[in-house]
């Protein structure tokens, strides 16, 4: 890529090098941001800089809008991810403009963080795609084990209708556990 691009995403890591939360033994937010961008990539080598760039801001500083700071209802949840969409938005397009870029690249970053034009833009579903390959990968497992079969069933069905066939196809690749793989396998029923 170029010098921009190589000074916004080293701003976006040692921002998310700050997450006091980690995951084996990284900060949780710089791993999940490399392995967004990992994705991304799988799915569209060709990826634009635009597109490389929202991966690695899609999560920015979220340890700073914690999910306990809103009412533990369907409302308050989704008060905190329309607020989160915002605050990520703001932040990567602050970093963005003190590294150079041009105020047209801004907003399709932040377009693409917010999932504005979803599912009729192309690189918005490369995004979401890789969103949810991150989630099966990574968290499934974690959440299955904390949660009620209905509840994953439901998530996976909701994962599932926003994949393309593509997305699909690698997360029926990816190894899960046997309790895992019969929540996808009724999900899927």
């Amino acid at each position: 890529m170029n010098e921009k691009f190589n000074a916004a995403i080293a701003r976006f890591d040692a921002e998310n090098s700050r997450d006091p939360n980690s995951e084996s033994g990284r900060p949780r937010e710089l791993l999940y941001a490399e392995r967004l961008t990992d994705w991304v990539l799988k799915l569209c080598p060709e990826a634009s800089e635009p597109l490389r760039l929202a991966a690695r801001c899609q999560h920015i500083c979220r340890w700073q809008s914690p999910r306990e700071n809103y009412p533990m209802t369907k409302p308050g949840y989704l008060k905190w991810r329309a607020d989160l969409k915002k605050f990520h938005a703001e932040k990567s397009g602050a970093i963005l403009r003190e590294v150079g870029y041009d105020e047209e690249t801004v907003r399709r970053v932040q377009d693409l963080n917010l999932k504005k034009n979803f599912p009729a833009d192309a690189e918005c579903r490369v995004q979401e795609d890789a969103l949810c390959l991150v989630f099966l990968e990574f968290q499934f497992a974690a959440l299955a084990a904390k949660s009620d079969d209905e509840k994953m069933i439901n998530a996976l069905r909701k994962s599932w209708e926003k994949m393309t066939e593509a997305a699909r196809a690698e997360a029926l690749k990816l190894n899960f556990g046997e309790r895992e793989k019969q929540l996808v396998a009724r999900a899927l029923a």
